[in-house]
């Protein structure tokens, strides 16, 4: 389902996510937060439901085939930033200042 070939979305978004987030940073207004989502997902102390609402949202935005193709300037994106938002302010109490940090830090490194 999720293309990797293992079934495991979360191998797939750590395969993809700094590809698309590159081709992705200036058309989405709220990076930052995408990443900390990212680190979020990722976090062994994060609760399964928030894991797995993070990484289905981060699946839909790494993989390529989705209601809008990526590839279309202007409206890409457009699609993912909605599942993002709705994903994000679902699980917002388990984004942690770590996981803030962490993606400042690394969005620091991909300018």
């Amino acid at each position: 389902m999720f293309g990797g070939g293992n079934d495991n979305p979360e191998n797939d978004v750590r395969a993809r996510f700094w590809q698309t987030a590159k081709r992705a940073a200036r058309q989405v207004p709220f990076m930052d937060e995408v990443v900390a989502a990212y680190y979020c997902a990722l976090d062994s102390r994060t609760p399964l439901r928030a894991k797995g609402t993070l990484l289905a949202a981060l699946a839909y935005f790494v993989l390529p085939a989705d209601a809008i193709p990526d590839f279309i300037l202007g409206l890409g994106f457009t699609d993912d930033v909605a599942v993002l938002t709705a994903a994000i302010a679902t699980v917002k109490a388990h984004v942690t200042p770590a996981h803030r940090l962490a993606a400042r830090r690394a969005l620091a490194e991909l300018d």
